[in-house]
């Protein structure tokens, strides 16, 4: 019987110490992630290593308090060192590698929720980076997840948030002069809402020369929309200015008299009202987690919420 009293009475530290981590481990869960299911996963990523850590520690602290001898209960520490080894050592490769590579990831910041990034074949915005890999939205309003491996080992192209150039590309006759086209060019980049645009002549070809317009645009946000109204000014630029937009080896079976031109004829019941920016459509994920991941100041200026573990 005084056998039994004594074994109860070496469990009651055992007991209350697993008590005291299992309750802790609920409550740290609930602060930490329980009341924020809505939390983007570049946030949810420092509170999931805290959870980690305080389950490691839980651990150790459950087998500090085991009623062994000492050297017994070092024997149990060290298995559990084992255990973590082993498990970490035989994994999956690529699940280490994409661990490892979204820690450099995070820790380097090379981009942030919200910008837009290229990787590869894939163009979109950044909607959340999380400890395996980051996800995209695309163009078209697709999802991509793409690897953290992958990230670090591909070249990522970033758009600055200050400003982005937008770029178009078309090739004109040698008949027109070079001055005359670049005066038109500008002009359309101007009335696309581009600011400091210039005209440059990247080759000279057997049959064209080859004209690139650029100008800065402040608001990336509307990039898709720009580079469209980009191409239609240059097209109301140019064809109002009487020049052929056709290939200098274009042939009609027509007949046409020699100083007839190709041009577009268009009524004014024919003319379309703008259409209003796409991007808040087809970047409404992305949109809605860079809103929720900025707060006003007092001046009306948003600006990153700081991130910090249990907050």
């Amino acid at each position: 019987m005084n056998r039994i009293v004594d074994l109860l009475f070496s469990l009651i530290p055992l007991v209350a110490t697993g008590t005291a981590v299992l309750l802790l481990l609920i409550f740290a869960y609930w602060f930490l992630l329980g009341r924020r299911p809505d939390l983007a996963n570049e946030h949810r990523l420092y509170r999931q290593l805290a959870m980690f850590g305080l389950t490691a520690a839980g651990a150790i602290a459950i087998s500090l308090a085991l009623p062994v001898s000492e050297s017994t209960r070092n024997q149990v520490i060290a298995l559990i060192g084992v255990l973590l080894s082993g498990l970490i050592a035989f994994s999956s490769a690529t699940i280490v590698s994409n661990l490892m590579a979204g820690l450099v990831l995070h820790l380097n910041r090379p981009f942030r929720t919200g910008d837009f990034i290229r990787v590869g074949e894939y163009f979109g915005r950044v909607v959340g980076r999380g400890l395996f890999n980051t996800e995209l939205q695309t163009e078209l309003r697709e999802l991509v997840y793409l690897s953290n491996a992958h990230m670090l080992s591909t070249p990522v192209t970033v758009v600055r948030s200050s400003g982005t150039i937008i770029t178009a590309t078309l090739s004109l006759g040698y008949d027109v002069h070079h001055a005359r086209i670049k005066g038109l060019l500008l002009e359309a980049a101007r009335n696309a809402g581009l600011e400091e645009p210039f005209v440059k002549i990247v080759e000279l070809g057997n049959y064209a020369i080859t004209y690139r317009v650029s100008g800065l645009l402040t608001e990336v946000k509307g990039m898709l929309t720009c580079r469209s109204h980009l191409f239609e000014s240059i097209l109301d630029a140019l064809h109002a200015a009487g020049v052929e937009i056709v290939s200098p080896s274009f042939m009609n079976q027509r007949r046409q008299d020699n100083d007839m031109k190709i041009l577009p004829v268009m009524g004014d019941d024919e003319l379309q009202p703008d259409t209003p920016s796409s991007e808040d459509m087809v970047f409404d994920k992305a949109e809605c987690v860079f809103r929720s991941n900025v707060t006003p100041d007092s001046a009306g200026t948003r600006h990153p919420i700081p991130i910090e573990v249990g907050t």
